[in-house]
């Protein structure tokens, strides 16, 4: 499983101190099945716990997923901001899911290269 942050969303979580750690908890319960909201299309809605607040009042990531193989975080923002995403944002993000997904690791590789995309690290100590 690769995961990675499109650059809005890498700027997102700066601000907001969310962690890779708490990126790839996200991703490990939506692989158990923890979903907040499917949209079809490989495209997810997920809360991420704030700080001394928990999920509820925490913020919400928009992500394209493939069971096994990789997600994109693409757009974060908080409970208290807004309550979902509209369906002509929905319609949008469906389009980028989709063209996220189909990259091969050359593409990645550059789109990281180029700073569009920033890949989560996992590595235990981050967990």
């Amino acid at each position: 499983m690769r995961i990675f942050k499109n650059k809005p969303f890498n700027r997102y979580a700066r601000k907001q101190n969310i962690t890779d750690g708490e990126l790839c908890k996200a991703v490990a319960e939506i692989e158990g099945g923890l979903v907040d909201a499917n949209y079809g299309g490989n495209l997810f809605k997920k809360r991420i716990p704030r700080k001394g607040a928990g999920k509820s009042g925490g913020h919400r990531a928009i992500l394209a997923y493939v069971k096994g193989g990789k997600t994109f975080f693409m757009y974060g923002f908080e409970k208290s901001g807004r309550d979902n995403i509209e369906k002509d944002e929905e319609r949008d993000f469906k389009k980028l899911a989709k063209r996220y997904l189909t990259f091969q690791d050359a593409q990645l590789t550059l789109a990281k290269d180029e700073n569009v995309l920033y890949e989560v690290n996992c590595d235990e100590e981050n967990l």
